[in-house]
Parts: C-alpha cells; sequence; structure tokens
C-alpha cells in the first residue's frame, strides 16, 4: 500500500505548479517585447510631457529608468499607480522613472489620468510610432534601461514595488 501524500506536500505542488503557469504566462506575453538578455540600445525618441517640458531618449543615459507605458483606460495600470508612487518616492533620487501614456483619444484623458492617480512623475505623450518602435502590444508594459541607454529589464503586465525594485538593483 502506498504512503498518503501528505497536505502540505500537496499544497506544496499545488504552489509550484501554479507559480509555473503564472511564469510561464508572462514569458509568453513578453516574447515580443524588445530583448534584454542583448543589452539593446534603447529605442530613440522625442516626446513631450504633459507641462509641455521635451523629452528624448537622450534623457536615459547617465541614470536607470523605468519607462511605463500605459493606456488611460486600463484597469491594471490604474491598479499598478499606487506602486509605482510608492516605488518613485522611494527610489526616485537613483532611478527616474517616467510614464508613456498611449492609446488615447485626446490628451486630456492622460491629464485626467495622472489627476486621479496623482502621479508626481512625468507623463510623456506617446503615439502609434513610439508603441511601434518599443514593441508595445498589451498594458501595461515597462522597460529598465540602465545607465547607459540599454534594456536592462522588461516586462507586460500588473506590478510591484519590490518588483519594480528588484528589476532596478544593481543598476
Amino acid at each position: 500500500m502506498s504512503e498518503p501524500v501528505r497536505p502540505w506536500r500537496r499544497r506544496l505542488l499545488e504552489i509550484l505548479v501554479v507559480v509555473t503557469v503564472v511564469a510561464g504566462i508572462q514569458a509568453w506575453r513578453a516574447r515580443d517585447l524588445l530583448p534584454a538578455d542583448q543589452r539593446t540600445p534603447a529605442p530613440p525618441f522625442a516626446l513631450t510631457d504633459l507641462q509641455g517640458r521635451d523629452w528624448s531618449h537622450a534623457a536615459l543615459a547617465g541614470r536607470p529608468t523605468v519607462l511605463y507605458f500605459f493606456a488611460p483606460w486600463c484597469g491594471v495600470c490604474a491598479a499598478s499607480s499606487p506602486q509605482l508612487r510608492w516605488f518613485h518616492r522611494w527610489r526616485g533620487d537613483d532611478v527616474q522613472v517616467l510614464l508613456v501614456g498611449l492609446d488615447w483619444s485626446h490628451v486630456d484623458e492622460l491629464r485626467a489620468y495622472a489627476t486621479r492617480h496623482r502621479l508626481g512623475m512625468p507623463v510623456l505623450v506617446g503615439d502609434r510610432g513610439v508603441a511601434a518602435d518599443w514593441r508595445i502590444q498589451g498594458y501595461p508594459t515597462y522597460y529598465v534601461i540602465d545607465r547607459e541607454g540599454r534594456v536592462a529589464r522588461r516586462d507586460v503586465g500588473i506590478t510591484t514595488t519590490a518588483g519594480l525594485w528588484m528589476r532596478t538593483v544593481g543598476l
């Protein structure tokens, strides 16, 4: 007669299966993003933020940067906003955080989003060209750019303050 499976072993197995499935889904969702393992140079861009200031890829040099691409209608983006605020308050002196609004009909949608979510970081007005250059196919998508302006990390979906910290440590 075989030994019965202990409840904690079964629970551990269930957790491992869930973690494996979630990791597989995340890898599948990020498959078409710019590669991070090769430290690809970040695509050039020239955008204006909601205050009218000009930004370009030159702003990424010399300091690690989180580029967070969002849509104002995206529920997951809204759920991630508090995490971005906390990360910006915590690491803002060391890591630059730039949000890029995409998939909007009128720029006032981005302004309303920034106000509603109390974003205290620059919100750049993105367009289809930027979305194509950065291979954005879902929201939110974020890239971590190293000090040399190369793609160091990337992902799609909800993130946490701890997740952002882990992706930026050592850059």
